[in-house]
């Protein structure tokens, strides 16, 4: 069997030897020694790293898609969306800037630009009408001036930076979950989205001890993992129940309905006898001649 594994084409020995190293490459591919946990470990943390990366670049597509399909985005916090990209784009540029091999952080990229596209998207169809274009071009643009700002920046402030992604992760959820929880729905929260979150912060723990051993990525994804098992859980408890808010605002239209004026009743009168009749009945006339007396 190794014989066939020692002379596989060029284009899969480069491929191979790309992802998981020489040495790697060789001890389980060429040697197919199975007893190499170390290599086994790094292999597994490869493999996982890049189906992270490229779940990564579609995860947030069906979210946009069911905000653009809706032309609403009721149930979606726009606080927590600001401060979920900026976690991402800081998150990305410090493992950037660090070198750290692209499959332990490429997926923040792609994160980073979903992310602002749905912050975009909730503030131009926000209820109020007035200024969503300008408001939606500030955002656009104060993200930006910020994604540039950080990749100038010395490192000793980027891991300072970086620290705040602890508290940024923390409060970027915790306004979705309260809005979730005060409507008892997640309006138009993807599913997807979500468990796609879940199972990638639980692989990105993996892959973070394997490849980069740094703590303070590690806490990070740690604290994400737990935050999004409650909009999971969220998820799984407010299914198909359109919320408290769609309730509400149906008694407040028929609070606000104008109550129609009560029709007037006519009161009982009683028949009247055969003697008011003749009461009531004029004496007859005496014709059209009129008598007079003549005085002389």
């Amino acid at each position: 069997m190794t014989t066939v594994t020692r002379n596989l084409p060029w284009f899969i020995r480069d491929l191979g030897v790309s992802i998981v190293g020489q040495k790697c490459y060789t001890s389980l591919v060429e040697n197919l020694d199975v007893a190499d946990v170390q290599c086994i470990k790094y292999s597994i943390s490869k493999g996982l790293g890049i189906g992270i990366v490229v779940g990564g670049s579609i995860m947030k597509v069906p979210q946009v898609l069911l905000i653009v399909r809706a032309q609403s985005a009721r149930g979606l916090s726009l606080s927590a969306y600001i401060l979920e990209t900026l976690s991402y784009a800081i998150t990305f540029i410090y493992a950037y800037r660090n070198e750290f091999p692209f499959s332990t952080y490429g997926e923040n990229l792609f994160l980073t630009i979903q992310n602002t596209l749905i912050t975009l998207l909730i503030i131009l169809y926000a209820p109020r009408a007035t200024g969503k274009t300008f408001n939606a071009a500030i955002a656009g643009l104060s993200m930006l001036v910020f994604f540039f700002t950080t990749t100038l920046i010395p490192l000793q402030l980027l891991a300072v930076l970086q620290l705040t992604t602890l508290p940024l992760s923390l409060f970027s959820k915790l306004p979705q979950i309260r809005q979730n929880y005060r409507a008892q729905s997640t309006g138009q929260l993807s599913a997807f989205a979500v468990i796609s979150q879940v199972a990638g912060c639980t692989a990105r723990l993996f892959t973070t001890a394997t490849e980069v051993g740094d703590s303070i990525v590690a806490s990070g994804f740690a604290l994400a993992l737990l935050l999004n098992l409650i909009l999971g859980a969220q998820l799984w408890m407010y299914w198909g129940f359109d919320g408290r808010e769609d309730v509400f605002a149906e008694k407040g239209k028929a609070r606000a309905s104008p109550v129609p004026a009560p029709v007037p009743v006519p009161a009982y009168e009683p028949a009247p006898t055969p003697w008011q009749q003749r009461a009531a009945t004029p004496p007859p006339s005496l014709g059209g001649r009129k008598w007079a007396r003549k005085v002389d």
